[in-house]
């Protein structure tokens, strides 16, 4: 379904979105969207364009704050399910000192949005061409425009690429948030090129997938928020047992004080913390302007999942 006409505090919360550059709009508002996805040649990221001061000083993409009657949510797509959550829980968010895999396949995104650099978050997930990266869908597409200049930073340190920057080839989104920007549907993924002769899955790793997988999980979510209080520097992670938003979407939701730039990170069940392992099942989406502290991510349904299919094949 579309979302209601979005309000001037819907994209407000959490920081000014892109500095205050940009005004907020009704969905309806933006230029007629294509679910089309975006390709270009993997050069379009110059190289030296993603400089250490560029990628430090990139403008993070605002979690979408969302109020109520913003948006409606779509019939429920699954039975809930009760898990016992791990002694390691919470965490409402800190550093990630744990090392383990999560620390190489997890990265920054950066690209540029109407004109100005800005940044998201992103995981290399296990593929057919070992080159995808999931993320949010408004880290690839927003307000009627794809991003450009997309490249995944894994293992992202304080302006240093140590797994060198991924430019993508292609990027795709939900045909629901391509459409209409469905808050329950903002998955995105990005093909990334190869580079010095490697896949990305072959240089970093991969972390497996989960689609369909229920609500009430233990979850840790990890991301690069880069708002205020934190600068973007570091790995940051969430932990506790999720549950099933009740108020105005389909979302799973997890206790986080994660902020913007943390968008499209990974949210992984049955995650390990010794190996840094986990399934993800979803990423860093949305937050209430008056649930400070809480993290909402979409479910990984039949249409993450195509999302998906379609980025490993190509």
């Amino acid at each position: 379904m579309r979302r209601h006409h979005v309000t001037t505090s819907v994209l407000a919360a959490v920081g000014a979105l892109l500095a205050g550059a940009l005004s907020a709009t009704s969905a309806g508002a933006a230029p007629s969207p294509s679910p089309t996805p975006a390709s270009f040649a993997p050069a379009q990221a110059a190289k030296g364009f993603w400089t250490a001061e560029r990628m430090r000083n990139a403008t993070p993409l605002d979690v979408i704050r969302a109020t109520p009657g913003s948006f409606r949510a779509p019939a429920s797509t699954a039975g809930e399910e009760t898990v016992v959550a791990p002694t390691a829980f919470p965490q409402a968010g800190g550093p990630w000192t744990g090392g383990g895999a999560v620390v190489k396949t997890s990265g920054r995104v950066f690209f540029t949005f109407q004109g100005r650099t800005a940044s998201c978050s992103g995981n290399s997930v296990t593929s057919t061409n070992g080159s995808t990266v999931m993320t949010a869908g408004h880290c690839v597409k927003y307000q009627g425009s794809w991003h450009t200049d997309w490249v995944f930073v894994p293992g992202y340190d304080n302006g240093q690429a140590p797994y060198g920057q991924w430019s993508a080839t292609k990027t795709f989104t939900t045909d629901q948030w391509a459409a209409s920007e469905d808050i329950n549907y903002d998955v995105g993924a990005a093909v990334v090129a190869p580079l010095n002769g490697r896949t990305l899955s072959q240089t970093v790793g991969a972390q497996g997938l989960k689609f369909n997988g229920g609500y009430n999980k233990a979850m840790y979510a990890f991301g690069f928020p880069a708002a205020s209080p934190y600068d973007g520097s570091k790995l940051i992670h969430c932990s506790g047992n999720s549950s099933k938003d009740f108020l105005f979407s389909q979302d799973h939701s997890l206790g986080c004080n994660m902020t913007g730039g943390s968008s499209g990170g990974p949210w992984f069940e049955s995650f390990n913390e010794s190996t840094g392992t986990g399934l993800q099942v979803s990423v860093n989406s949305f937050g209430y302007t008056f649930l400070p502290n809480r993290m909402f991510g979409p479910y990984f349904g039949a249409e993450a999942k195509a999302v998906h299919d379609k980025a490993q094949v190509s």
